[in-house]
């Protein structure tokens, strides 16, 4: 076994709202530490997302653990994993990745549902324990996904978070093939991947977001059609116009404003499916309670999802279905990162090396 460094690389935010620090002098756990059922990971990679932001600003209703190390979309190799831990569905020298979801107990009520992001004993990477900007990482064996051949480390980390999300969503809104679904936030990290799962689905594809570099990226990738939502002065008659008149059949809201989500109930037609995904911090869902009823349309909240997602949303992109657009950068470039992410200048993923 490779020697294992006592300290190592990792962006620290030390209390809630303060800037992000990458120290040089954070503690790596030893393999002989590790408890039952848990696993070292050597990490080569890490994804940013919005919700790291919102983690390092703690400005979302549940407060994250401080101390913290960010990050949820990692990809690495385990180095070592926990003594008389048995029946491991990984190995030492593996590439697995680690989600959103740390760790699940697999045995309550809603893991055994499916619903393992809802376990009562959740860890949250990055939020309620430390994530994956850093180099080395303790994870659990059940809960780490193996990454499949045909994927690069890179791609897949954003697929653990960004692409998992969009690929549950999209596969709950039982939209059928050629059927109209309409992505707001389309050229960001989740839209960008939300447009290549929903083509793979067999749907078209109506793609709103905003500037020249975004709607380029949404065209490459099979959006059916475009919608600016700083030049456009009626986005609902816009995407009526669009589907011939009765409007879309579902929406994945991924983007981070409430207007994406008071607009979607307006433009779906009848029976139309709104998929909540992206999360405003401070923001209320509001709709008419009338039209919504007399419509019959449905909201549905999809949080990530479970291992078997992440597996099926993998799967998928490893096939060469699903191609990440993003662009790397060192972890010390972690703050400029953030400040771009803020300003919506973000087209595509971030991916952070070691």
């Amino acid at each position: 076994m490779a020697s294992i460094p006592k300290v190592q690389q990792a962006a620290v935010v030390q209390t809630a709202g303060a800037a992000v620090q990458v120290r040089d002098d954070y503690p790596v756990k030893q393999p002989d530490e590790l408890a039952p059922g848990e696993c070292l990971i050597r990490l080569h990679c890490t994804g940013v997302c919005h919700t790291d932001l919102h983690a390092a600003k703690g400005d979302w209703p549940v407060p994250p653990k401080v101390p913290l190390v960010g990050g949820h979309e990692g990809v690495g190799e385990i180095v070592a994993i926990g003594k008389n831990t048995n029946n491991s569905p990984v190995k030492i020298g593996d590439r697995v990745g680690i989600k959103w979801i740390a760790y699940s107990c697999l045995n309550c009520e809603n893991c055994l549902k499916g619903l393992e992001q809802n376990c009562a004993n959740v860890k949250l990477s990055g939020y309620t324990t430390d994530g994956t900007f850093c180099q080395y990482l303790v994870s659990w064996v059940n809960c780490v996904t193996p990454v499949p051949d045909g994927i690069d480390s890179e791609a897949a980390a954003s697929i653990l978070c960004a692409g998992v999300t969009v690929y549950r969503a999209l596969k709950y809104s039982q939209s059928l093939p050629h059927e109209w679904v309409v992505l707001p936030g389309a050229g960001g990290g989740l839209g960008h991947l939300a447009i290549q799962y929903a083509k793979h689905f067999g749907l078209r594809v109506i793609a709103i977001d905003t500037g020249d570099e975004k709607r380029q990226l949404c065209e490459k990738l099979g959006a059916d059609a475009w919608i600016d939502f700083k030049t456009s002065s009626d986005i609902v008659a816009d995407v009526k116009k669009i589907t011939g008149g009765p409007g879309a059949h579902a929406a994945v809201v991924t983007a981070a404003s409430p207007s994406g989500y008071t607009q979607a109930v307006d433009y779906l037609r009848e029976g139309g499916r709104l998929m909540a995904v992206g999360l405003p911090a401070d923001a209320k869902l509001e709709a008419s309670i009338f039209f919504t009823v007399f419509k019959n349309i449905q909201i549905i909240g999809s949080y990530v999802g479970n291992r078997q997602d992440a597996v099926e949303a993998l799967r998928i992109a490893a096939a060469g279905k699903v191609q990440v657009s993003f662009a790397s950068k060192p972890l010390a470039q972690l703050t400029e990162t953030y400040d771009a992410m803020s300003k919506g200048q973000i087209a595509g993923r971030i991916v952070l090396t070691m």
